[in-house]
């Protein structure tokens, strides 16, 4: 059993319980929360409350998880964009909304669920709940992934990933306007002190490294290219929120009321070497809600330029 406790602050009071929950643990669907609370595994100043609940400032949320087992993990049906596959690797492009594993609370509709149905052999190296993993990207980021199907070229993979040899460049719509045309951020990262469930700038925390690139800017945006030298949890979106750049939808690191949501992060390239096929290198554009924000902000400029022009 897993317990996490929370303190609702003046901010999110008023919000339902069931989506202040999913706004700290958001791997975890709203279904399950409602199991959960029926089964009065969360509790609000120790009482039993339904999903409708309105949560009062200094509230105290206790929510217990049960562990995960080794059955709990089935493959299952689902679409996937695979992109490339051989006898030791596939190479996939995730879309927004699906968790890479399983993790309490979701349990089926994960990559991992979808790869167990249309590939079956997955290396073990990372257990019962990760396997073939490599790397992995968060549930709203979007694009590459590259996925091991024998312990052998896992190994293989793994090993670019610890000295930084494998490619790997994002593409990132940001808030506000950067000035510089590349920069580098140099911070350590480690998890939060006041929420464990978020990453934060900490000196004692490990190397991560984030190079960009400005692409374009917009009014009050910037589209950029960022290539990770480390692989750190939430890496870009601790940087550049670091920055005062965070990125737009990401209401965790960044601003917590906006229109859209989740962030928006797509891995766009990925490049490594192979155990048998050699270098393989693989791009792919942003999805399709990406790109109409970027219509959108195009469409905004060229009507300013309109109207500058009629003065």
């Amino acid at each position: 059993m897993e317990s996490y406790e929370y303190f609702v602050e003046n901010e999110d009071a008023g919000k339902r319980l069931d989506v202040y929950l999913r706004e700290r643990l958001p791997d975890l669907s709203r279904s399950y929360l409602q199991k959960l609370m029926e089964e009065e595994a969360i509790l609000v100043e120790g009482k039993q409350r339904k999903a409708s609940y309105k949560v009062k400032e200094d509230d105290r949320i206790i929510l217990e998880l049960p562990e995960l087992t080794e059955l709990q993990v089935l493959p299952k049906d689902l679409p996937l964009k695979i992109l490339y596959e051989d006898e030791d690797l596939v190479v996939v492009n995730k879309e927004k909304g699906m968790v890479v594993h399983p993790a309490k609370g979701n349990t089926e509709n994960t990559l991992v669920n979808g790869l167990l149905f249309h590939v079956k052999d997955l290396s073990g190296i990372n257990g019962v709940l990760r396997p073939g993993i490599v790397h992995r990207i968060d549930k709203d980021t979007t694009g590459i992934l590259v996925v091991a199907k024998n312990d052998e070229a896992h190994s293989y993979l793994s090993c670019q990933l610890k000295d930084h040899s494998m490619l790997r460049e994002y593409y990132a719509l940001v808030h506000g306007r950067i000035k510089v045309e590349q920069g580098v951020i140099d911070a350590p990262l480690g998890r939060s002190k006041k929420d464990r469930l978020k990453m934060a700038i900490d000196l004692q925390g490990k190397r991560a490294v984030t190079h960009y690139q400005v692409i374009r800017r917009y009014e009050g945006y910037t589209l950029i290219r960022a290539r990770l030298e480390t692989g750190r949890t939430h890496q870009i979106r601790v940087h550049m929120a670091s920055i005062h750049h965070p990125l737009v939808g990401d209401f965790v690191y960044g601003h917590k009321k906006e229109a859209q949501k989740g962030q928006l992060l797509h891995a766009a390239t990925l490049g490594f070497e192979t155990p048998s096929k050699g270098f393989l290198h693989f791009h792919t554009p942003v999805h399709e809600e990406f790109r109409q924000f970027l219509y959108k902000l195009h469409r905004m400029e060229k009507s300013k330029l309109k109207n500058i022009n009629k003065l």
